[in-house]
């Protein structure tokens, strides 16, 4: 069951209204299914690619051939009680017709088609369409999933998504705050495997748990903009995977310098290359390799992959840390662009277990004004979308728009791999 499959999604069993609409003062939204009018545009990577389906996925690859034996089933010693409670229990408020549009199959093409563009092409029930308790279970979920800085990260983009709304002059459809759909893939269960995604604009969290193990890839997060005021609170989005990627450039010296960041590639618009649409992306290492590091610097590459993996529960952040430790001299660091503070630039940390892009891109849907880079919660009466800038994927780009991801190579995105092992082995 996919997005061609059931086109509209939870609009055809939405609320009459909801509770977070309610809440913000918001338009409600209405039976929808078409994609809003787009102001971030396709996202790169393959946003707009070729969607797979499950039996088809074999995950991104150096050379197209699976590294075997990397991904194994054990005990980690990390509960996941809260995580099963809470998707248990969100489960059990929805109603009939939600559970039919949001409950999926374990290995279901759901998990594959997802996008971070703004469209309200997608299944599932969002939170704008849930009710007061169905809302407060919902924010519950991501509760027990995230951690602290995880959760407060998601927070601010879907803010951050609100306020493009403004700027764009509607909040009615894809850019809300409340437009993030959760679906559902088999049972909540302290054995049994199954898991989450919550997928929106600028914000895609998979979630796959069997056990205590938790597979968390891929998640993409962004914003545009990224540093503003707004609603009387300062923002300033991926501040962290800016500077910890800037750190490790620097701590390297020249001859080092020279295989990390050659040169040889054109900062663009847009770089990232493992967007939605591209999970059997074939990507060779490049950079620098993590044996080529002095214990500093290996030191700073792990604190720069924390930056990521930190953003689910404590626990299974440690572990999952812990797991790309083991392979850090294969670990590759990989820079296209300058290195000022305020530079546009793309990092990569390429492993066979974990793959990260960093990528500040062109202005889409928001342009500074010369002379500010903040705007005021009226910012919708007296900006524009079509403001003069260097807009569009060529365009010049900009810290204002940033895309991140996170993805488990050979085979381990979406726990496909540990899910085979499972039926192999207990099945």
């Amino acid at each position: 069951m996919n997005k061609a499959m059931l086109a509209g999604g939870v609009s055809a069993v939405a609320l009459m209204g909801g509770y977070a609409a309610s809440q913000a003062g918001a338009e409600t939204s209405t039976a929808d299914a078409a994609a809003s009018a787009s102001p971030s545009g396709p996202p790169p990577g393959g946003g707009f690619g070729q969607t797979i389906a499950y039996g088809d996925f074999v995950g991104v690859t150096t050379d197209g051939t699976l590294v075997g034996d990397l991904y194994a089933i054990h005990r980690t010693g990390v509960s996941t009680t809260r995580v099963v409670r809470a998707g248990a229990a969100f489960v059990n408020a929805l109603t009939d017709d939600q559970k039919s549009a949001t409950l999926f199959d374990i290995d279901a093409d759901q998990w594959l088609d997802w996008t971070n563009v703004d469209s309200n092409d997608r299944e599932g029930l969002a939170l704008r369409d849930m009710d007061e308790k169905q809302y407060k279970l919902a924010i519950k979920l991501l509760k027990a999933a995230l951690s602290a800085r995880g959760l407060e990260n998601a927070s601010q983009i879907r803010k951050l998504n609100h306020f493009l709304g403004e700027y764009s002059g509607d909040t009615s459809k894809a850019l809300n705050s409340d437009a993030y759909w959760f679906t559902i893939m088999g049972t909540p269960s302290a054995t049994d495997p199954w898991g989450f995604q919550f997928e929106g604009h600028h914000l895609v969290i998979n979630y796959f748990v069997l056990g205590d193990q938790v597979v968390a890839t891929p998640t993409f997060r962004g914003s545009e903009p990224t540093k503003i005021a707004y609603d009387g609170v300062d923002y300033h989005l991926f501040r962290e995977e800016t500077a910890a990627g800037l750190k490790m450039l620097r701590s390297l010296n020249a001859t080092q310098l020279a295989t990390a960041a050659p040169g040889t590639e054109e900062k663009t618009g847009t770089n990232l290359t493992v967007g939605a649409g591209n999970d059997n992306a074939v990507l060779p290492y490049k950079g620098l390799k993590g044996s080529e590091l002095n214990h500093r610097q290996q030191k700073l590459l792990l604190d720069l992959v924390e930056v990521y993996t930190g953003t689910i529960d404590e626990g299974h952040s440690r572990v999952w840390l812990r797991d790309i430790e083991k392979h850090l001299d294969d670990t590759y660091f990989y820079w296209i662009g300058e290195s000022e503070d305020d530079s546009a630039f793309y990092y990569r940390v390429h492993s066979p277990v974990v793959l990260i892009e960093y990528d500040a891109e062109s202005p889409l849907a928001y342009h500074e004004d010369d002379d500010s880079s903040s705007a005021s919660p009226t910012a919708a009466a007296t900006a524009s979308a079509s403001a003069p800038g260097p807009g569009g994927p060529n365009g010049t780009p900009t810290q204002q728009h940033i895309h991140t991801i996170i993805r488990t190579p050979n085979g381990n995105d979406y726990g496909v791999d540990l899910l085979k092992l499972h039926l192999e082995t207990d099945h």
